[in-house]
């Protein structure tokens, strides 16, 4: 079997972006079809089975890919005791939710939870049995490796959902598609990687050492990723909670699906710098500069067409989603800028910061949306994660520059001024058209801001960059690899 190839960092980057673009694609497709097929309400239901799934998961998930991600060292052994003690805790996750199904469908008032629930309950078991070698993917960049297996999964599902959507019409579609693109992850894992793994427990102490915080992490990032959908299911109608979750979806995609894959492949890189403080903190300087560049002006593009975007995509039935997309869009930039830094944190091994650091964040937001001058309601809860996600982009820069003692928040600023007064450039020119302009149909009002606000946009910084004297950073690196990419 051919070794597949490895990338630079930026490469790999950049690969990785453009391919999960096409699986977003996929997504997007998928969406704007299920959205004209089923309702809210069928989407709402889905919905809370998976809260629910992801929950367990995170609570019983002891991340054994990070330690083998930072062990450069890892031998066949480790994997092993990887793999087992995934199995272990995905057969697990598997009982515990078969068991609390009823229960769930008791919290959320929809007594259809609990079939769903009890039949998706083996998707975590599935997740488990996938080859763990396939790490190394990520582990040595070979991120074309890691897309393929990700693609023809999602593909597999897609076709499933479409077709049993328009047969059905109903929210089992989803069911199905997510058990199918689970079973092909477990066939394509092992046809993808040459290594078998076996059961071994040779290992199990020193990765639980560190999968022990890794736990906690787990699941204090999902209570503050997820926590207020859960309490939107309590509080709120099922189809409020169908077009919530929608709206969280796509208001994530300008954040997720470009920055993720950029830090997955920083990770890799952060490990292997982690020794040198100035080599690390010229590395985060970058990633940080870049993903501003590209995150914010995306995700405040997105709420200031989210009205036209919904129309367009979803259709009409869907105008109650605009509003939650236009304040989680936000919520993304605040996350997403975020997530560099903890890499950065858990690079070192300090995987207890991170854990502490997500555990006072979801203090932080149930204190506030729990205190009585809080709306209880699908947009009352929307502000209150806005709130806390603005203050955990602030403390998560305090916990940097305590782990990285020669950064400055000048540093911070020099790199992402200019994004920010170019995005605001933008957002001044989009209101000010909106105000006095009439678009005989959505299509034409969403191509037209999109088009604007990205030429204005990237204007607006390259003349920043060039009225700042060309200085060295993310412009300079963007139009470098730009250069190099049209010369090849």
């Amino acid at each position: 079997m051919n070794t597949p190839r490895s990338f630079s960092t930026s490469t790999s980057a950049l690969i990785t972006v453009a391919m999960n673009w096409s699986n977003r694609l996929i997504g997007l497709v998928s969406i704007a079809i299920l959205a004209r097929l089923l309702v809210p309400d069928d989407f709402g239901v889905i919905a809370m089975a998976a809260l629910v799934i992801g929950l367990a998961d995170a609570m019983l998930d002891l991340g054994v890919h990070v330690p083998l991600i930072q062990n450069q060292n890892a031998t066949k052994a480790h994997y092993d005791s990887a793999w087992t003690l995934r199995i272990c805790q995905s057969a697990l996750s598997t009982a515990v939710l078969f068991t609390l199904a009823p229960y769930a469908a008791e919290y959320f008032n929809d007594p259809r939870t609990e079939l769903v629930l009890q039949i998706l309950a083996f998707q975590p078991l599935l997740g488990g049995l996938e080859n763990i070698g396939v790490v190394d993917f990520q582990k040595r960049m070979q991120f074309a490796a890691e897309f393929r297996l990700r693609i023809i999964r999602r593909l597999g599902g897609f076709l499933v959902i479409v077709v049993l959507a328009i047969t059905l019409r109903s929210y089992w579609a989803l069911v199905a598609g997510m058990l199918v693109e689970a079973v092909l992850g477990v066939f394509l894992s092992y046809g993808m990687h040459p290594m078998r793994p076996r059961i071994s427990f040779s290992k199990m102490r020193e990765l639980f050492k560190i999968s022990q915080w890794m736990l906690l992490l787990g699941i204090g990032q999902y209570l503050r990723l997820r926590l207020h959908s859960i309490l939107v299911g309590r509080w709120a109608a099922t189809e409020v909670l169908g077009a919530y979750s929608l709206a969280h979806e796509i208001a994530s995609m300008p954040t997720t699906e470009l920055l993720a894959p950029v830090n997955r492949a920083l990770f890799a890189r952060f490990a292997q710098e982690q020794y040198s403080d100035t080599k690390l903190k010229d590395l985060y300087l970058m990633a940080l500069g870049i993903q501003a560049m590209i995150a914010i002006p995306a995700a405040v593009g997105l709420a200031l067409v989210a009205e036209e975007a919904v129309l367009v995509l979803l259709g009409s039935n869907w105008l109650q989603a605009a509003p939650f997309i236009q304040v989680l869009s936000l919520i993304g930039v605040a996350q997403a800028l975020s997530t560099s830094g903890l890499y950065v944190v858990l690079s070192r091994g300090k995987t207890h910061i991170n854990a502490l650091y997500s555990w006072a964040l979801v203090i932080l937001f149930c204190l506030l949306v729990l205190s009585p001058w809080t709306d209880k309601t699908a947009p009352g809860v929307a502000q209150s994660l806005l709130i806390v996600a603005l203050a955990g982009l602030v403390i998560q820069f305090g916990l940097v520059k305590r782990t990285l003692r020669e950064l400055r928040i000048l540093d911070i600023a020099a790199v992402s001024w200019r994004t920010i007064v170019a995005c605001a450039a933008m957002s001044v020119a989009l209101l000010t058209l909106e105000l006095h302009f009439q678009f005989p149909l959505p299509i034409l009002a969403l191509l037209t801001k999109v088009l604007l606000g990205l030429g204005l946009y990237c204007f607006s910084v390259y003349a920043l960059w060039v009225i700042s004297g060309k200085p060295s950073g993310p412009e300079s690196f963007v139009l470098q690899k730009a250069s190099q990419w049209l010369g090849r």
